[in-house]
């Protein structure tokens, strides 16, 4: 499925506050529903929801190489989950890369994708969010 880039910070932002978290050894992933789907969908050629995705990787992780391939690797682990077995539609995604991303290989990162997702419910068939939900939105400050 393809899915479309967050282009916008208060987006990210909104998807760190209320969103639903999951953490792997990785990986990081953030969902929360996308409420612009619709016009999105009414945008889109074949009138399709996608997804929004947005990477995430700091500086700390290394330099300017070894982040753009900490983020290939995760578009890659992405695009393959989404593939072998397809995720709801309508939502912000937010993948943050974890210390380990920089040493990981892309079959560790889809691991921990797909952990992540089935934890979150965000695989399709499955009930969203699951009763053993992954952490609870943090309160407002």
């Amino acid at each position: 499925m393809k899915y479309r880039a967050i282009g916008e910070n208060h987006l990210y932002q909104k998807t760190y506050a209320r969103g639903m978290k999951a953490v792997s050894k990785t990986v990081v992933v953030y969902c929360l529903r996308d409420y612009a789907a619709a016009r999105l969908q009414k945008a889109h050629p074949q009138n399709k929801r996608v997804n929004r995705v947005g990477l995430t990787v700091t500086k700390k992780l290394g330099g300017a190489v070894v982040r753009s391939r900490v983020k290939r690797i995760l578009r890659e682990g992405f695009r393959a989950l989404d593939t072998e077995t397809p995720l709801k539609t309508g939502f912000l995604v937010v993948l943050v890369a974890r210390d380990a991303a920089v040493s990981a290989s892309s079959a560790d990162i889809r691991r921990d994708l797909n952990y992540a997702f089935r934890k979150l419910g965000m695989l399709e068939g499955m009930p969203f969010p699951p009763k053993e939900a992954a952490q609870p939105p943090r309160p407002k400050k």
